[in-house]
């Protein structure tokens, strides 16, 4: 950028030197116009050359090659040096511009770690990540990015996890818990067990899927590239016969006159704006995307995603947070937290994953000298003896086969109900928790114009229909295998327009068929899935329900700023040319048609960066 900028200014200086100050001579006049057209013209004369060598001759380098040196021949020293000279003013635009969308990416690419140390052999060796088993130890000291996946088996500290979610708030972690690589260790040196290798790990799915974005193009983009091919050989032979068949008509005294209309035609003509701006915009609003935690795959998605009509979304994981928690504590003539304690006491022998949320929930050290004729009935629930007090803990049928009268509860989830010495104590509520911004996601998705939100799950119908009347979904498919879901959705996919879209959003573990399926697939908390990343065409970074509709707002951005280039441009060009072909206007205006709109759409281009 620097030495591309320094090139630009000393040939304006000379330019103006020249255009501003009339030496006695012309040659010195005509020599500074050639240097100053040289510094900021040979890259372009040189790489039209071996553009043409090399079989492609209709680009940019080509018409703006041709259109100076014939300037040039004709005696319009002036215009052949603003044609080189504010085209490259426009490619330093477009190079600030696609710089401003890269350092969108750029902190994802940061995530990048360097090295890990291993521990071997009772040493700290540091090799490259890569080099690293499943298995084995590694050390992260305090302010060190964390190379692998892994789990925590000594030490505690925060750790900024921005990188990969944008989320500002440090997570604490400690024995037990999984980190992902890619994250930033901020205080306390831990110790982690590798389980997944380099190749594997978050962070090279992440790189390996940024790096890959930009080569998936859009409809859009893919029509400008089509169009450039047919578009630039056209009107490079109308430029040919606009210089000839006017002097063979009218003879061959003005040819000077009809070649400056045609070089002044070629010049006009380059599509620069089209090519530069629409793949930038592109660019720019995969770029804005990952700011706020959003991985789109390329700009196909980014394109699809303003043409979505139905959105169909898994509800563990996605609409809910996927680990079942006490929501509710009823009781009768005793304390809650007195209940909580005698149901931990007495679920403190199980492995059943309630036992295991009721342990969490008391949160304290259990006397196992206090627990005594424990019996587990399957299908029931447990009835124990816990500190002095004869407990029964379970579902409906326990407290009927124990003939203990109890108050019968009718809400949603997990009930476990707790009876003392024979007496109906209270119930326990364990349920899978909706994430905060559940509700908000299917208000946003209404507001933009979804015809459909269907919720698809493999829960009871009871949990299920709760969850939906909760959120406002317009209907639920309940008790689904991975194959119904399959099943569910193409009829779905029958429903919507030709021109409309599918949107499937999963939580990418068991639902890597149906991502597959769908028009655009979306992946939830895509961070601890490998399968998400693999089969997800948009990752969710931060785990939140409502970025749905920040993609799709992002996506009718981005489209929409691609159309105003599109008129924009092809308007001014269609009106330069006709123009210029008239012999209206002059060389200025035909360097105004081709960089001064390409400067201007890049503009254009770069507001979608404003998320």
């Amino acid at each position: 950028m620097k030495k591309r900028s320094l090139k630009v200014v000393i040939a304006l200086i000379l330019f103006f030197i020249s255009l501003c100050f009339s030496f006695n001579n012309i040659w010195i006049n005509n020599s500074i116009y050639i240097i100053s057209y040289l510094i900021v013209g040979l890259e372009i004369i040189l790489k039209a050359i071996r553009n043409i060598l090399r079989g492609k001759v209709f680009d940019e380098n080509f018409l703006m090659t041709v259109a100076t040196l014939g300037a040039f021949a004709i005696g319009e020293f002036p215009e052949a040096v603003a044609v080189m000279l504010f085209y490259q003013i426009g490619e330093l635009f477009q190079k600030y511009a696609v710089d401003k969308s890269r350092k969108s990416i750029s902190s994802l690419m940061d995530i990048r770690p360097d090295y890990a140390n291993v521990e071997r052999n009772n040493k700290i060796e540091k090799v490259f990540p890569d080099e690293v088993k499943i298995g084995e130890t590694i050390i992260i000291k305090p302010g060190e990015k964390i190379p692998l996946d892994g789990t925590v088996i000594e030490g505690e500290s925060m750790i900024d996890t921005s990188a990969l979610t944008g989320e500002s708030v440090p997570r604490k972690i400690s024995i037990g818990k999984e980190v992902l690589s890619g994250s930033i260790n901020q205080n306390g040196l831990i110790k982690i067990k590798v389980t997944k290798k380099f190749e594997e790990s978050t962070v090279s799915k992440i790189l390996e899927l940024v790096e890959n974005a930009s080569n998936r193009k859009s409809k859009s983009e893919n029509f400008i590239t089509k169009f450039a091919k047919y578009y630039t050989p056209i009107v490079v032979i109308t430029a040919i016969l606009l210089a000839i068949v006017p002097c063979m008509i009218l003879g061959w005294n003005n040819f000077s006159n009809w070649l400056y209309r045609a070089l002044s035609f070629l010049v006009v003509s380059c599509p620069c704006a089209l090519v530069i701006s629409i793949p930038l915009s592109f660019f720019g609003g995969i770029g804005g995307a990952s700011k706020i935690g959003l991985l789109i795959k390329g700009g196909n998605y980014l394109e699809d995603l303003s043409d979505a009509e139905i959105v169909v979304l898994d509800k563990t994981g996605t609409l809910t947070e996927g680990v079942f928690d006490v929501q509710k504590i009823e009781t009768i003539d005793i304390s809650k937290e007195e209940l909580i304690e005698y149901a931990a006491y007495a679920e403190s022998n199980s492995n059943h994953p309630i036992a295991d949320t009721i342990k969490r929930a008391y949160g304290k050290d259990i006397d196992n000298n206090m627990i005594s004729d424990i019996k587990e009935l399957a299908g029931l629930g447990i009835v124990a003896k816990a500190k002095g007090k004869n407990i029964v803990i379970g579902n409906e049928k326990l407290m009927n086969n124990q003939e203990i009268e109890y108050k019968k509860c009718n809400d949603v989830g997990t009930l476990l109900y707790i009876a003392m010495d024979g007496k109906y104590v209270g119930y326990i509520l364990i349920a899978d928790k909706m994430k905060k911004d559940a509700k908000k996601a299917i208000q946003d998705l209404k507001k933009n114009n979804i015809n459909k939100i269907v919720m698809l799950t493999g829960d009871r119908k009871d949990v299920g229909e709760d969850v939906a009347n909760k959120l406002g979904i317009d209907k639920v498919y309940t008790d689904l295998l991975p194959n119904g879901k399959v099943e569910k959705v193409e009829e779905l996919l029958k429903e919507k327009s030709q021109k409309g879209k599918l949107i499937f959003v999963g939580d990418g573990i068991n639902d890597a068929p149906v991502l597959a399926l769908a028009d655009i697939g979306i992946a939830m908390g895509g961070l601890g899935s490998d399968s998400a990343i693999e089969a997800a065409d948009i990752v969710i970074m931060t785990d939140e329900p409502s970025k749905i509709s920040s993609a799709i707002n992002i996506s009718k951005k981005t489209m929409k700023i691609v159309r105003e280039n599109i008129v924009f441009a092809i308007f001014i060009k269609i009106a330069v040319l006709i123009l210029s072909a008239l012999g209206i206007s002059t060389m200025w205006e035909a360097v105004f048609a081709d960089v001064g709109v390409s400067i201007i759409a890049i503009l254009i281009a770069l507001r979608v960066l404003k998320i």
